[in-house]
């Protein structure tokens, strides 16, 4: 008789809900083992390979023969062993390990080329990385300026270093890195100029070597004035006369001058004379005050001093009352400013002649009792008398130079720093004695009338002479013409000559400054001597003061 103990044992199944589910995770988990991605790692594939397999597999075994797998024993369940975890921060670790290996080769590598070009600095000398200067603003005004900045501080330059081709004046200042050259005259334009910094060394020493750039100037332009029986105008155009451009027009323009930026036009109402200050274009007008109602003349401008310069008179005029001549100085960039009228000894002195001093705020004078005197508007200096003369001939750019005609008829340089001066030497071969005399960096333009036994004219003619004396003819006209004015452009590169033609038949106009209705301005090159073009019109913005009657 059998008994419960002495049934056969058949395989441990679950008994209860927990195992039933721990069982059926633990099928899940086997189930889930194969769909994980190669990253899992090929351990964690077999470590669940004995639980997947179901009893139709035939698992190869030590040995040929096959066995059977059973049930799970309860107590003895297997199951499929968990991946480890791998903490989050260790790849985070390995990045930042890698990152920090890269940082330090790139900043190993920027050591490295650092040293590298120092070296290089080192072995090569000094090297230019930075040009500065103004080509157009160069030939217009003195004083413009090439800056040079090299890679490195630079030992003491001497200026006997420093050459510039073509050759022009100028002075040097350098200081750490950087070199200036100050041109003291206009340069050319249509020049490509070569500025050479022969063997500059670093501060700290090591090997020479010469410092070159180079740059080139644009083409020039020049303003002219056109009257006319409807309407004057001030036309700008290239020095082909091709590309005239009118730029202002008013019933009567009696005069202007030109700045490197601004125009300054003087023109006449019937109420007496305006000055208008504009672009070169014409536009941004505006109109400076006057000491008065009256009238202007001999206008004139300080590029350097932003000023413009004038004789005055009061409409109202007469033996006891009213202003006569007064000289008046006024800002041009200052649209506030107020005109300045010049005193000798505290009193409104009425005047001659004057010029502005090229490159300066000063101005040059003779009163009517022939007085010449000089005071700088930029300062509180006073007026410093320079003895007596009957004219001022011009003022050379760039040399503080004036050539001046003293009373006996005698003309002479005279140094207006110093005060000392010396004849003016005459022109080889001697074309006589000029009339008018203009210099310009160089020379001196002079214009000779030629007489016959009689002292009858039988023509005129501008002479170009250099600062040797060597001179020669630039322009011849006959009897029946004549020469009004001759003056160069700013670098003493052309001259512009203004001719009236056919004066029988050519009358003065009623201007408040009278000319010749018909004038010519002839543009000649003054280092070959050809004349270039003949424009119609005068007062080219190349002279500093207009044509004289």
């Amino acid at each position: 008789m059998s008994t419960d103990d002495e049934r056969p044992e058949g395989p441990a199944v679950p008994r209860t809900r927990a195992e039933m589910r721990a069982a059926r995770e633990a099928a899940a988990a086997a189930e889930a083992a194969p769909e994980e991605d190669s990253r899992g790692g090929a351990l964690r594939q077999a470590q669940g390979s004995g639980a997947r397999r179901s009893s139709d597999e035939e698992p190869v075994t030590s040995g040929a023969e096959k066995t059977d797998v059973g049930p799970l024993e309860p107590d003895r369940p297997t199951s499929v062993a968990p991946a480890p975890e791998v903490p989050r921060a260790q790849p985070v670790a390995k990045r930042s390990h890698r990152f920090g290996i890269a940082l330090a080769a790139v900043l190993g590598i920027l050591v490295l080329v650092s040293a590298g070009l120092g070296v290089v600095s080192l072995t090569q000398g000094p090297r230019i990385t930075e040009v500065q200067v103004d080509p157009a603003h160069a030939i217009d005004a003195s004083g413009s300026r090439l800056i040079l900045t090299a890679n490195q501080s630079l030992a003491t330059i001497d200026p006997a270093q420093v050459t510039v081709e073509p050759s022009v004046p100028f002075t040097v200042d350098a200081a750490g890195r950087g070199i200036g050259i100050r041109f003291t005259v206009p340069l050319d334009d249509e020049t490509k100029y070569t500025v050479t910094v022969a063997d500059a060394t670093g501060a700290s020493g090591g090997p020479k070597n010469d410092l070159t750039t180079t740059f080139t100037t644009p083409p020039s332009s020049i303003f002219l004035l056109n009257r006319s029986d409807k309407e004057d105008k001030i036309f700008q155009t290239d020095l082909t006369g091709e590309n005239g451009v009118p730029v202002f027009a008013a019933d009567k323009i009696n005069d202007f001058r030109a700045t490197s930026s601004q125009l300054v036009v003087t023109v006449e109402e019937d109420d007496g004379s305006h000055i208008l200050v504009m672009d070169h274009d014409g536009g941004d007008q505006r109109e400076l005050p006057l000491p008065g109602e009256g009238y202007v003349g001999s206008i004139q401008v300080s590029e350097r001093g932003g000023l413009v310069g004038y004789s005055y008179s009061d409409r109202e005029l007469s033996d006891t009352e009213g202003r006569a001549s007064v000289l008046v100085t006024q800002s041009l960039n200052d649209k506030d400013s107020e005109p300045q009228v010049i005193e000798v000894d505290d009193a409104e002195a009425s005047i001659f002649a004057w010029q502005f001093v090229p490159d300066s705020a000063a101005v040059l004078f003779i009163d009517f009792d022939g007085a010449l005197s000089l005071v700088d508007r930029s300062s509180d200096a006073g007026v410093q008398s320079l003895g007596l003369a009957a004219n001022i001939q011009g003022i050379s750019r760039g040399t503080y130079t004036a050539v001046i005609e003293r009373l006996d008829g005698s003309v002479v340089e005279l140094n207006l720093a110093d005060g000392s001066e010396q004849p003016l030497a005459a022109s080889n071969p001697d074309y006589g004695i000029a009339s008018t005399i203009t210099p310009f960096p160089g020379g001196t333009l002079r214009h000779v009338v030629q007489r016959n036994e009689m002292g009858i004219p039988t023509g005129q003619a501008v002479v170009k002479v250099d600062d040797d004396g060597a001179a020669s003819p630039l322009i011849e006209v006959p009897s029946t013409d004549s020469i009004l004015q001759a003056c160069a452009s700013p670098s003493g590169q052309y001259a512009a000559v203004v001719i009236a033609p056919d004066m029988t038949d050519n009358p003065y106009d009623e201007m408040l400054l009278p000319l010749p209705k018909t004038m010519e301005t002839h543009l000649i090159d003054l280092r070959t001597g050809d004349e270039m073009v003949a424009l119609t019109g005068f007062d080219a913005s190349w002279c500093q003061t207009a044509p004289r009657f």
